[in-house]
């Protein structure tokens, strides 16, 4: 698994088949110290040989590239033995992709029009093995969930049900894209107490990270329109 330390700067890939959005992360990421550009791929097939060959510990993901895209290209970095984490890059009209990239195993979903410091601050978070998504796509996914009909498997919800009632309120919170911060003042407790919680449920429900937790919520009904 990659690993990153205080001396070693965090290895990113750059996968999108636009080169001026390639140019414009690489040149904000060159102006860091903790952050450093190992590779750039114009597609999922190049980001997938990339990771392997750099050990890139983040590849910063487009989802519509030609040939390979960047859903199965997220899926097979995910279940490689690099141990490197995803962040997609999306649009608003690209929703049931969204949705088929977090089962790939991506750790953050960041809008294409959100400003380059904050990609980088995402870049990071998932670099330190949490998991990062743009409100603005948690309510659109939140959106898809609840306007299509109820056809989640049975599994998710039977492991949903093995966790106390506080916890089941911090998952919906999580399934509704509330940071530790937000679920904090929400609930009234302290920030190192939603972030036990948090972490409690990440081991009763087998999640990999906050990602999935958002995955069961929705899957196990908790999340509702807002």
């Amino acid at each position: 698994m990659s690993q990153t330390t205080a001396e070693q700067p965090v290895r990113v890939v750059l996968a999108d088949d636009q080169p001026l959005v390639r140019t414009a992360l690489r040149m904000v990421i060159t102006d860091t110290t903790d952050l450093v550009v190992v590779g750039e791929a114009a597609n999922g097939a190049e980001a997938v040989r990339l990771v392997e060959e750099t050990g890139a510990d983040v590849a910063v993901m487009d989802l519509r590239m030609p040939g390979t895209d960047g859903i199965e290209a997220t899926r097979v970095i995910t279940e490689g033995p690099t141990g490197a984490r995803v962040v997609v890059l999306t649009t608003f009209d690209d929703d049931d992709h969204v949705y088929a990239a977090l089962h790939a195993g991506a750790s953050g979903f960041l809008v294409k029009d959100m400003a380059l410091d904050d990609i980088l601050a995402a870049v990071r978070v998932v670099a330190s093995g949490d998991a990062l998504i743009a409100p603005s796509v948690t309510r659109r996914l939140i959106k898809q969930f609840t306007d299509r009909p109820r056809t989640a498997p049975a599994a998710p919800r039977r492991r949903a049900e093995g966790i106390t009632d506080r916890e089941r309120e911090v998952l919906t919170l999580v399934g509704r894209g509330l940071s530790n911060t937000e679920i904090a003042g929400t609930l009234h407790i302290s920030i190192a107490t939603a972030k036990t919680y948090v972490t409690r449920l990440l081991a009763k429900l087998d999640a990999r990270d906050r990602v999935q937790l958002v995955i069961i919520a929705y899957e196990a009904g908790l999340v509702s329109a807002v």
